[in-house]
């Protein structure tokens, strides 16, 4: 048995249904491959997860279909505060302050749930016409020709389209089948995930405090709650994870400080190696990677989900306009286009990410100095925040059509 789609999208997380619902807008079918079930993927509580979103990508969500059946459900980020320290000694002096009244645009981004936005692209891509989705199901071959592509799933079904997109995390198997290396190295940290509960309001403010062993981000969320990314050196983040909930907190307390008050954990806690990585191409004959499949990098900032966003931006623009001038839209030369888009935009960020997490994750005292003057000179100029925060927004570079 064969199926026929334009695109087809193995990987059905956040990326992959955000891709097939841009792909739709552009005129184009696809068949979204998913490995877990439906019932795993659309679940009702809170586990914990959350996600910053950048105002480019809430744009891209709200043209897409998706961002109205959320909005009620996220919280704006309105002020960005960066500070550097030590776990129980609190910030420095010098501090850099964003505040989103600084551009015309609005908030600079939103924190959502995880349950709230995968539920809301889940709905999406079943409501769509132009989208199948396929669960349960796992790609074990495919192949690209001349004449078109396809995937083979577990079951011995063959599903044939123009294109192949792997929208399958890091360790994509689409990737990995069409000989594409991973080029990158370890951070020696492991991110501590989890949300917290507190006593006092955060009044949409982020905080990110960058402390010797690697930093602690504290994002808003709905509510007298906020989501915690805390990084530590592997053998720490380890033994802190081991720990009951309660010596767990007794671990975050100095690190967080009591500007909240009381905290108490909501939900389940998370832990994830860190490191830098990145495919040494995105395109081949039929193929493209989007997200965590062709790239990976330090959460500082929260830039992860924002970049993979983007990449399915500019791959729906691609695709779009190679449709309209009547090209192959598997075509190398075509798929080139996304390739060269992204790659540099992902590589300079990456890049930013590496060399703002080595600055700041030590305790040399000459450096530490050094920063924290780079910090409080920021936040004197005006213009230079100004730009600081329109790249946190996501406005910066050369933006698709989808994320203007």
């Amino acid at each position: 048995m064969s199926e026929q789609s334009d695109l087809l999208i193995v990987g059905g997380g956040l990326n992959g249904p955000a891709l097939a619902l841009a792909a739709a807008k552009a005129g184009l079918t696809s068949t979204l491959i998913d490995a877990l079930p439906r019932t795993e993927l659309s679940g009702a509580s809170f586990d914990g997860r959350a996600y910053a979103l950048a105002l480019a990508s809430v744009r891209l969500l709200r043209a897409i279909g998706v961002w109205d059946g959320v909005a009620d459900n996220s919280q704006p980020m309105l002020d960005i505060k960066v500070s550097d320290g030590r776990a129980g000694e609190g910030p420095s002096p010098f501090f850099l302050h964003f505040d989103h009244a600084e551009i015309e645009e609005g908030p600079m981004g939103h924190m959502i749930e995880d349950r709230y936005l995968r539920r809301a692209l889940l709905e999406a891509v079943e409501a769509a016409p132009e989208v199948t989705v396929i669960n349960e199901a796992r790609v074990v071959a495919q192949e690209t020709g001349p004449q078109g592509a396809s995937v083979t799933l577990a079951s011995g079904e063959v599903l044939r389209g123009q294109l192949v997109v792997g929208c399958d995390g890091k360790r994509s198997g689409t990737a990995a089948r069409a000989g594409i290396r991973r080029h990158g190295w370890g951070y020696g940290q492991t991110a501590l995930v989890c949300a917290i509960a507190h006593e006092k309001p955060h009044e949409g403010v982020a905080h990110q405090f960058f402390m010797p062993p690697g930093p602690l981000a504290i994002l808003p969320l709905p509510g007298n709650r906020s989501s915690i990314v805390w990084s530590e050196r592997d053998a720490t983040a380890q033994a802190i994870n081991a720990l009951p909930d309660g010596d767990y907190l007794a671990a975050l307390r100095p690190r967080f400080g009591d500007f909240l008050g009381e905290i108490a954990l909501e939900g389940a806690r998370f832990t994830y190696p860190l490191g830098l990585s990145i495919c040494e191409r995105f395109s081949d004959w039929r193929l493209a990677l989007v997200g965590d499949a062709a790239h990976g990098m330090h959460p500082i900032a929260g830039q992860g989900l924002n970049a993979g966003l983007r990449d399915v931006a500019a791959l729906a623009q691609v695709l779009r306009e190679a449709r309209e001038h009547g090209e192959d839209i598997g075509a190398l030369n075509v798929l080139e286009r996304y390739q060269e888009w992204r790659r540099f935009d992902t590589g300079t960020l990456a890049l930013a990410t590496d060399l703002t997490n080595k600055l700041f994750s030590n305790d040399n005292p000459l450096l530490r100095a050094t920063r924290d003057l780079g910090l409080g000179l920021v936040n004197r100029i005006p213009g230079l925040r100004r730009g600081f925060i329109r790249e946190a927004a996501g406005l910066t570079g050369d933006l698709p059509e989808l994320m203007r």
